[in-house]
């Protein structure tokens, strides 16, 4: 992994990336919106040293102390809203190569469905999307928020977190440089899902996913259930097949590999 520059530099990013660095921010996804909502364009890249108010998926509490990542990026595709949340899976194997590149070899990096990256089956990083409305009556733009544990890893979320130096990547691997090497993985997956669909990015996410084909308990917000990951349907859902045989799509909820 190349470096991104001194420690206070921020990285360069190659078109149409433009990077906004701050050093302390109550969170990038809501810097980029009010940054969206007032015109922003297609490719800007928010990135911060430390968030206050960091947020996962559902709205949960994002720990971020200095030494991880914490970046958003939005996007403006020609495409519809319903098809946005396939670009999570595209930021995911991104964002994986880009770990995997920093990482002892025997340091396995794997993604969680739908767009949690996990080294030695630990996470390490999650993906949020959300959407703004264009104020012009044009198609939404899309947000996504990327937090990695490069230094530090909570000791209290729900799934086992680890850290990337934790695992074992050597200090030349900071936050900055991870997002150095994310940006343009993310421009060639953004092309080719532009170009050719979602085909290409599902294959390649399918790859380097972890539990296809074995036992997950799926949680979801009124319910627990349990069964095979049997696919990921060409719209970015996991197929889960029951043991009675019936699948069923599932769109959102919080994936645990096992029986439970």
């Amino acid at each position: 992994m190349s470096r991104a520059g001194a420690a206070s530099d921020p990285p360069a990013l190659p078109p149409p990336f433009r990077l906004v660095a701050h050093d302390r921010i109550d969170s990038t996804n809501a810097a980029l919106r009010r940054m969206a909502e007032a015109g922003a364009a297609h490719g800007t890249v928010v990135r911060a040293r430390e968030q206050t108010g960091g947020r996962g998926r559902r709205g949960r509490a994002w720990a971020s102390p200095r030494g991880n990542l914490y970046a958003s990026v939005l996007l403006r595709p020609d495409a519809a809203l319903r098809t946005a949340g396939q670009l999570g899976f595209a930021a995911a194997l991104a964002l994986a190569e880009a770990v995997a590149a920093g990482m002892p070899g025997d340091a396995a990096v794997a993604l969680k469905w739908p767009n949690d990256i996990l080294v030695r089956h630990r996470k390490v990083a999650g993906i949020l999307l959300e959407s703004v409305p264009d104020g012009a009556g044009g198609p939404p733009a899309v947000i996504l928020g990327m937090g990695l544990n490069v230094a530090v890893a909570p000791t209290d979320a729900a799934y086992p977190a680890t850290s990337l130096h934790a695992e074992g990547a050597p200090t030349r691997v900071t936050a900055d440089a991870v997002l150095a090497e994310t940006m343009p993985r993310l421009g060639a997956y953004l092309d080719a899902w532009q170009r050719d669909g979602f085909a290409p990015v599902r294959a390649a996410w399918l790859r380097r996913a972890l539990g296809v084909g074995g036992p997950v308990t799926v949680r979801l917000p009124d319910r627990t259930l349990h069964g095979t990951f049997q696919d990921l349907d060409p719209d970015g859902a996991l197929i889960l097949r029951q043991s009675s045989g019936m699948e069923q799509r599932i769109h959102v909820g919080d994936v645990f590999f096992g029986p439970g």
